[in-house]
């Protein structure tokens, strides 16, 4: 069989997993605190159709010849720049201006997001909305604003206050905020949602908005998807051109085995 039929066939599986990343981008064009994904891709092995010569006395050396044998995925990375800001007027409704992720509890494990689409459950604990994870502060303890309580605010530096029903002015905590060397390495979870991995790096604990490289906090504004819309759209029409060429290339392939099969009568 040819060389070149199997080389369209892993450059089509390619262009499928750039389209299946590129269609959950764009599903994903209204989520808040998404980041889109990218897909890039690398050679596969060539193989040697004859060795490089070294230059002698007489004749001067001669490169390698090599047939390349398709293409794979090489990565698959999460792009984490920051998305616009949409202005909700809620005052558990936050958003992180720079670098970092909250800090939430499933009850399992700790988990990050950027997300800020908070309430408070019957107890008055601050809780992802959907979910119930509690919100961590800086003290490694949820945030709790005591119910009956009015006139929540939160300040660009984390703290959160609350005026009492007696009208004294109240804090709740400071929430804490997780930067990672290379936010890149973690792992998607699903609802927002990620877990920390052995290639992201280990936070620094304890961590308030605007202390050791992290951003700080909006209040009453959500941060929207990253995703931009041309650039997918863009993005698409490269991947179906690149899934139409390479299966042109199965297509030619064909062909020729066609006519070496004819040959015999």
């Amino acid at each position: 069989m040819l060389r070149s039929m199997y080389s369209g066939i892993s450059g089509m599986k390619g262009f499928q997993n750039k389209l299946d990343v590129i269609g959950n981008n764009i599903a994903n064009v209204n989520t808040h605190g998404f980041k889109k994904g990218r897909v890039t891709f690398k050679d596969m092995v060539s193989q040697q159709v004859a060795g490089a010569s070294a230059a002698g006395d007489l004749v001067g050396g001669t490169n390698p010849k090599q047939v390349g044998l398709g293409s794979q995925v090489g990565t698959i990375d999460t792009i984490h720049s920051q998305g616009s800001l949409q202005t909700t007027g809620e005052a558990l409704d936050l958003s992180i201006s720079g670098d970092g992720f909250f800090v939430v509890d499933s009850g399992n494990e700790i988990l990050y997001t950027r997300a800020g689409n908070f309430t408070r459950d019957g107890e008055g604990n601050v809780v992802v909305k959907g979910e119930g994870y509690y919100l961590q502060s800086t003290d490694g303890e949820p945030i709790n604003i005591p119910p009956g309580s009015k006139s929540v605010s939160v300040s660009p530096d984390g703290v959160v206050s609350y005026i009492t029903e007696d009208g004294e002015l109240e804090d709740a905590g400071t929430i804490t905020i997780a930067n990672f060397a290379n936010p890149g390495g973690l792992e998607k979870v699903g609802g927002n949602l990620y877990r920390g991995t052995n290639n992201s790096g280990e936070p620094e604990e304890g961590l308030a908005p605007g202390e050791g490289g992290s951003g700080t906090i909006v209040s009453g504004a959500l941060e929207m998807s990253n995703v931009d819309l041309s650039d997918e759209f863009t993005e698409m029409i490269v991947a179906q051109r690149g899934f139409q060429a390479n299966s042109r290339i199965i297509t030619t392939s064909d062909e020729i085995l066609q006519e070496l099969v004819n040959l015999k009568r």
